[in-house]
C-alpha cells in the first residue's frame, strides 16, 4: 500500500527539523492515511509531529494527543491604564483551581452557561504548564483595517490572549484508549468523538473562565471572545478524519497565531484549502528542545533578564526552569512562520499584538524552593 502524500508549507530557509519530517512520513505510512500537511511551525512531538494536519479514513487518537481541546482565544478588555508593572502584580493565581463549592461566590462563574462538560471539575480556571499562557496585549500594526473593524478592534486596543487546553480531561481520554489499543486506531470512533467533543468544549469554557478571572482581577468586565480556535482536535469532513495536532482550523476562520512572550503575535484571516488540511500554523513552533533551551538559556541569561522581554513586557512566572524552557529564543521566528503562510496563500495578516504582561505560572515570592514546589503541586494538579 502506498504511503499518503506529505506537503510542507514552508520555505527553503525555514527551520524545519529532520526529525519532524521523519515523523510526518511515519504518519503517512499508517493504514488509511491520505495526506499530511505540515505547517511552517512544524516540530517533533511525542509519537506524532506538532504543527500538522493529517487526513485519514481511520481515526487515530494519538494523532490528536493528550491535550484535546487546546486552543487560543482572544478577548477584548477595557482598562483605564495599562501599566505592566502594576497589572502584573494584580494577575490572579491561575494555578489555583476554582472549586464549585469553595469558590461559589467567585464572579467568574457567570460565564458558565449550563453544565460543565463531562462533569470534569478538576483544574477549572487554571492555565497549566508547558507553552500555555495568559497574556495582556495591545493591538499593534493593523494590516486590514476593514477586517479588524468588523471584529471591533483598532490599533492600541487591549486584549487578553488565553492559550490552554483540557487540563487532564484529554489526557484521561487518551490514556483510556492507549491502555487497550496503544497507538492503534479507535475501535469505536463515535464513542471516542463523543468524549473528544466534551474535551474541546471544556477547553473553550476554561479559556472563558480564565479570561473572566483576569478581567475581574484587573478591574474590568469579562467579554465574549473575538476568536477562539482549538488546535488539538479531530473532525469528520466528507467521510475523512482530519486530525490536527498543533494546527488551527484555517477554513475561513480568524486565528491568533502566537509568537512568544518576547515577540508579536499575529491575528490572521485563514483561508486554507484541502492541500493544507484546511489548516494554518498555531504558533511560532519550538526550535529547541526544553533541555536545550534550559542549558543554553542558563549560560546566556539570568532569571531577572527573562522576567522582562526585549519588547519591555513583563513575565509572571515563579517556575525558574519554565522561564528558561519557554524563552523566546527557544522558538522559531514568528515573522517567518507568517511569511510562509502568506506565500502559500493560507492566511492574510489582520493585525499584530504586542505583549504587555505574560502569565505563565504564579510567582509565590519568597517562599522557599521546596515549599513553593509543594504548594504549586497541591494547587495546580489536574
Amino acid at each position: 500500500m502506498d504511503s499518503a502524500t506529505v506537503t510542507v508549507f514552508a520555505s527553503a530557509t525555514s527551520w524545519i527539523e529532520s526529525d519532524a519530517l521523519a515523523q510526518c512520513h511515519q504518519v503517512a505510512a499508517l493504514d488509511g492515511m491520505k495526506h499530511v500537511a505540515a505547517m511552517p511551525d512544524l516540530h517533533p512531538g511525542k509519537g506524532a509531529p506538532i504543527g500538522a494536519a493529517m487526513a485519514s479514513t481511520t481515526l487515530y487518537p494519538f494523532l490528536v494527543g493528550s491535550d484535546i481541546g487546546c486552543g487560543i482565544a482572544v478577548f477584548p478588555i477595557k482598562l483605564k491604564r495599562a501599566e505592566p508593572a502594576k497589572l502584573a502584580a494584580r494577575f490572579p493565581d491561575l494555578d489555583r483551581a476554582l472549586e464549585p463549592e469553595r469558590d461559589a461566590d467567585d464572579p467568574a462563574w457567570a460565564v458558565v452557561k449550563g453544565d460543565i462538560p463531562a462533569g470534569h471539575v478538576e483544574g477549572l480556571g487554571t492555565v497549566g504548564r508547558g507553552n500555555h499562557f495568559v497574556e495582556l496585549a495591545r493591538i499593534g500594526t493593523v494590516f486590514e483595517p476593514g477586517h479588524a473593524s468588523r471584529l471591533g478592534l483598532d490599533a492600541g486596543d487591549l486584549v487578553l490572549i488565553v492559550h490552554s487546553g483540557s487540563r487532564g480531561l484529554g489526557e484521561r481520554i487518551l490514556r483510556a484508549h492507549t491502555a487497550v489499543h496503544g497507538a492503534g486506531p479507535a475501535d469505536d470512533p463515535a464513542a471516542y468523538l463523543a468524549m473528544h467533543d466534551d474535551a474541546v468544549r471544556w477547553g473553550s469554557l476554561n479559556r472563558r473562565l480564565m479570561a473572566a478571572r483576569v478581567a475581574h482581577a484587573l478591574g474590568a468586565e469579562p467579554t465574549e471572545p473575538l476568536v477562539d480556535q482549538c488546535h488539538n482536535l479531530v473532525e469528520l469532513r466528507d467521510g475523512i478524519y482530519l486530525h490536527r495536532k498543533g494546527a488551527a482550523p484555517g477554513d475561513g476562520r480568524d486565528v491568533l497565531i502566537a509568537g512568544t512572550r518576547g515577540t508579536h503575535s499575529y491575528l490572521v484571516a485563514a483561508h486554507a484549502g484541502p492541500d493544507a488540511g484546511h489548516s494554518v500554523a498555531h504558533g511560532a513552533g519550538r526550535k529547541m528542545s526544553r533541555a536545550d533551551a534550559l542549558r543554553r538559556g542558563r549560560a546566556k541569561h539570568t532569571v531577572e533578564e527573562l522576567r522582562r522581554t526585549p519588547m519591555g513586557s513583563l513575565v509572571v512566572c515563579g517556575d525558574r526552569q519554565l522561564l528558561f524552557e519557554e524563552a523566546p529564543t527557544a522558538y522559531k521566528r514568528i515573522e517567518q512562520v507568517i511569511a510562509d503562510l502568506v506565500d502559500h496563500d493560507l492566511a492574510t495578516p489582520v493585525a499584530t499584538t504586542i505583549p504587555l504582561v505574560t502569565y505563565k505560572t504564579a510567582d509565590l515570592g519568597s517562599t522557599p524552593g521546596r515549599d513553593r514546589r509543594d504548594h504549586r503541586r497541591k494547587r495546580g494538579r489536574s
